[in-house]
This record gives structure tokens, sequence and C-alpha cells, in this order.
């Protein structure tokens, strides 16, 4: 038996604990858990240094900032984890209840997958918001980081775990897989009868990886190939603070704009003050209409269109009507998060109706797509798919539902 198997052995052995716990037990924990956070941040901050020491010259300036903690975002994320003490417990709510015309009364109840896995690579502050969601909604989780952050994402479990020792709550909900290789990806990806639920958080690679490879129930928190679109009726000075603000703010997450469209009777106006406004931050990759309008630029081809950078760089289409722009997005875009700036209603409808993705924003950056922004305290991923869930998932989306049926007796005829 290999050592992620034997984790799972451990947790199935102890899930009822927290599939069955109840809400005052669950927050007493996260509680606890937050406070640990703070309380061996020293020791988090010495790991991560050793993560970023480690990765130097092997990924570039802006994923070395996914990877970063500072005691900044170590408070964040101890924040994330008090946020979801006041949000309702979302293990055994009634979602529907009715009597059918025989007499039984019908309850939908919401309740905990069971053991949900989680797959990420980069982000260690994943590892704090998925034990955190997972155990307020009643779950218990088997957490495998990627190498790059391995030894980051060791002290945060660590911690978290101290912290469940002093709580209501046993340590064994939790665990970290300490085989960073690929086989103990493919452990969990076929771990049919263990694992409940499945969630990736990474590259496209490793996204289309876990969904080719699964035997187990997948959520597929896709890449983020976000738009922007300028309308004909823009305010240009409020386009600009938005493009501005979800291509710079932090490039290398999934909610950053990685294109661009310009309605053509705004582009001569506005791209060149877009380009001042960036001042050489960003390589705008323009397609030839585009370009006529810009003193610095790289010339755009059409897989730039298909491409998350996840860098200081931006796609750059002139598009002859709104139409144009509903159309390009919807053929190239991953279905995360898109914006149009206008002040047309009709255009707002017509973008908010037939632009296909997750999260649509009217006058608003990309960047707000984030759980807690949302008012969901923190997220296990965005969610670009339709089933069950889509866009941010927090503590409802940790849960299934079976039916409750009550009977005075009958029988079917």
């Amino acid at each position: 038996m290999t050592t992620t198997q034997a984790l799972l052995v451990s947790l199935l052995k102890n899930k009822a604990s927290i599939n069955q716990a109840s809400s005052q037990d669950k927050n007493q924990a996260l509680q606890a858990m937050a406070d640990q956070l703070l309380a061996e941040k020293d020791h988090i901050l010495q790991a991560n240094q050793k993560d970023m020491a480690q990765a130097e010259g092997k990924i570039g300036q802006v994923m070395q900032d996914r990877l970063l903690l500072t005691e900044s975002r170590i408070q964040d994320m101890a924040q994330g984890i008090l946020d979801l003490i006041d949000l309702p417990d979302p293990a055994g709510r009634i979602l529907d209840q009715y009597e059918a015309t025989n007499g039984l009364v019908i309850n939908k109840l919401a309740e905990p997958f069971g053991l949900i896995a989680i797959i990420y690579e980069s982000r260690p502050n994943v590892t704090s918001d998925a034990a955190a969601l997972a155990l307020k909604s009643g779950n218990a989780t088997i957490l495998r980081s990627g190498k790059e952050a391995f030894q980051t994402s060791q002290a945060i479990v660590t911690a978290l775990k101290h912290g469940l020792a002093t709580s209501p709550i046993p340590d064994t909900v939790l665990e970290l897989v300490q085989d960073t290789s690929r086989a103990s990806s493919i452990e969990l990806m076929t771990a049919k009868g263990q694992v409940d639920l499945l969630i990736p958080r990474g590259g496209a690679g490793l996204i289309q990886a876990v969904v080719d490879q699964a035997t187990v129930p997948v959520i597929e928190t896709g890449t983020g190939l976000c738009h922007i679109y300028v309308d004909a009726s823009a305010k240009l000075d409020m386009a600009l603070n938005i493009v501005e603000n979800a291509k710079c703010d932090r490039p290398s997450v999934c909610n950053a704009a990685e294109a661009l469209l310009v309605h053509q009777d705004q582009a001569p106006s506005f791209l060149p003050r877009l380009e001042d406004r960036l001042g050489g931050r960003v390589e705008l990759l323009a397609d030839d209409q585009a370009a006529s309008y810009l003193q610095q630029f790289t010339p755009g081809t059409e897989e730039d269109f298909h491409t998350e950078h996840l860098d200081y760089k931006l796609s750059v289409k002139v598009v002859p009507s709104l139409e144009e722009a509903i159309d390009h997005i919807n053929s190239h875009s991953t279905g995360h998060s898109e914006a149009i700036i206008t002040e047309d209603d009709q255009a707002k409808a017509a973008f908010t109706r037939q632009v296909d993705s997750a999260a649509l924003y009217v006058n608003a950056s990309t960047r707000f797509t984030d759980g807690s922004q949302f008012g969901l305290g923190c997220e296990l991923g965005i969610s670009t798919q339709k089933m069950h869930a889509r866009g941010p998932m927090g503590l409802n989306e940790m849960t299934t539902y079976k039916y409750v049926i009550a009977g005075n007796g009958q029988i079917r005829q």
C-alpha cells in the first residue's frame, strides 16, 4: 500500500466525524484553524522562502508571485477561514419540500459529498481555502500540492492540523499527500469508491489531464481566458481604468483579462490612450487594425487569442460590431469571465444574454470573480462547466443532496 492509499484508508475511517459534525463544532474548528495559521506564520513564511528559492530561474516572475506568501497574505488566508464561521452551514439545509398527491412528504436535503480530493499547483492559499471550505460543508479532505509549493503547503497543513487537534473535530479529516510525483495524482484520479469528488486547480495541462484520466467525479475549474469588450457607447475613462485593473492588478490569476476587443468607432481614440496608460508594462498582441493605432505592439496571431497568457500580455482586436464581439468571445473564451464597457442598455442586455460564460460583468473589472468578492468567504475554484457548479465554488457547491420521504403507510398500487 502506498502512502497515498494509506491516507485514503485513514480518511475513509474518520470521515463520519466531519460528515456528521454539528455547526457549532465545525465553527470551533475553523476558529482554531485560523488562530493556529497566524500563530505559525513565521514557520509558514520560512517554508515559503525555501519554495521560492527553489523556484528561482524555473518559473517566471509573474508565476513566482502566485507562489509567494507574505504576512499580509497569510492574514487574508486566516480571515477567509473566519469569514466562513458567519455563513450558514450548508449541510442539512432543506432545498425543497412538498407533498405529493399520494400524501408523501418529499424533502430534498443538502448533504456533504463525503471525501473531497483537490489537486493543485503553485497557489499556497488554496491549501487553507480548500481545507476550510471542505470542513464547514462537512467533508473530509485530501490535498495534493504541486512540488513547487509543497514545503509551504506542508507548513500550512501542519498549522491547520494543530488547530484541529484543539477542537472538537479530529485532525484526521484533513491530509496532505506526501508524494508529489505524477503517480500520486493518478491514485487520486482513479480512487473510485473512495474519493467522492475531485477538483483540479491549476493550469490547462493539469486540468485536462484530470478530465481525461479521472474515473472519479470531477468538477472542472477551467482556465481563465477572460475578455473585455469596449463598446461604441463606452465611457473611455471608465474603460481605461477597468482594462488596466483587469490586466495589471495580478496578471498571474485566472480572472485577469487576457483579450481586449474594441469597437471600431472607439479604436482611434481609445487604443492610443490605452497604450499611454499602460506605459509599456504590457505587451500588446495586436491584430492588423488595432496595430494601426499603436506605436509599440507585437503582431497578434490567432493562437494568441486562444491563449491564457498569465503574464503582462494582452491580445487586442478591433471589431465592427457588438455581434462580432459576442461571436469572437463565444468562440475563443474558456467560459470564465467576460466584461462589456457600455452605456447602451440594449448592448448590456444582448451581451449578458448571449455570451456563454460563468461570470459576466457590465462596466466592472473581471478581477471580481472570486469567492471572497462574491461574499462566499473563500472559494475552492472557479468552475467553468455547467453541471452542479458554475463560477466561484463556495460552501453550497461543496454539497450534494438526497431525498427524505415521509409517509403514513402508503404503498404503490
